[in-house]
């Protein structure tokens, strides 16, 4: 019992420190991919047929690429095989350099834009993304991951302005809800942020990052029981069982870069909880 206070206090102690702020990396905007921001490009026989596996689609797509720079749509899954194979600043650079040749299509703006996101390039992402949709057609994923670029910036409130134009749009979209309990995390507000992460959660449309964002918000105010119960969900066990380890695995990563100097601590993959893309 004292064994599971200790480990309830270790985790709300390690998640309010400053390190709570690595989840903008890697968990912000963590429930969208780049197909799911910039749709299919076309509806051509070869694009419906993109394996299943990145690598193998990094392959298809590099092979046609390479072949042909400017054929938009092998740029377009050249670069989502990359952003899924962890290649994330040589999917930028194929990406910027087709919507460079292509300079009026939206869908490669959009893809670029989560680029230089996922890159950590926040203001250059949040201006292509603007070029990406206009105000009288607006696209609520553009607006949502918008809103994460803006809330990497501290510009808060202004990111739950867009969060707020992407809900009107899709009520209650569970990503987007997502996105906004996380920037409520960012700014300490809580129980907002548990709130609006147990709306998402509630959704049947909800996929497993939701329920660890909320596993995290709940366990920042210290109810790691709890936290430890939603981390498990209605996963398989072993799955299950790989999550409960996670967090676990996070507090001896804590104590033991609390005992580095601090300009050797290393910086602890907080948002690898949401097993982002």
């Amino acid at each position: 019992m004292r064994r599971s206070s200790s480990h309830a206090g270790s985790f709300a102690r390690f998640l309010t420190s400053a390190a709570v702020t690595a989840v903008l990396a890697a968990g912000l905007g963590g429930c969208q991919t780049i197909s799911d921001i910039t749709g299919s490009l076309s509806s051509s026989s070869k694009a419906q047929a993109a394996p299943d596996d990145p690598r193998r689609a990094a392959e298809i797509y590099g092979e046609r690429y390479r072949a042909n720079p400017k054929d938009a749509e092998a740029a377009l899954g050249y670069g989502q095989a990359l952003r899924a194979t962890g290649q994330r600043a040589q999917a930028a650079a194929v990406l910027e350099q087709a919507t460079i040749a292509h300079p009026g299509n939206k869908t490669l703006l959009a893809a670029y834009g989560r680029a230089l996101a996922d890159n950590g390039n926040s203001q250059a992402a949040f201006e292509v993304l603007s070029r990406a949709h206009t105000p009288a057609n607006p696209d609520w994923r553009i607006l949502s991951v918008q809103g994460t670029t803006l809330d990497k910036m501290g510009k808060h409130e202004e990111a739950r302005r867009y969060y707020a134009s992407a809900l009107k749009i899709t009520p209650e979209e569970p990503s987007v809800l997502s996105n906004l309990g996380l920037s409520y995390m960012l700014t300490r507000e809580l129980p907002q942020a548990e709130e609006t992460l147990r709306r998402a959660y509630s959704n049947p449309r909800a996929d497993a990052r939701v329920r660890q964002n909320l596993a995290l918000v709940v366990g920042l105010q210290g109810r790691f029981a709890e936290a430890e119960t939603i981390a498990r969900g209605d996963l398989p066990a072993d799955e299950a069982a790989a999550n409960v380890t996670y967090l676990r695995e996070m507090l001896s990563r804590k104590d033991k870069d609390h005992s580095r100097p601090p300009g050797n601590r290393a910086t602890v993959p907080v948002a690898a909880l949401n097993r982002p893309d």
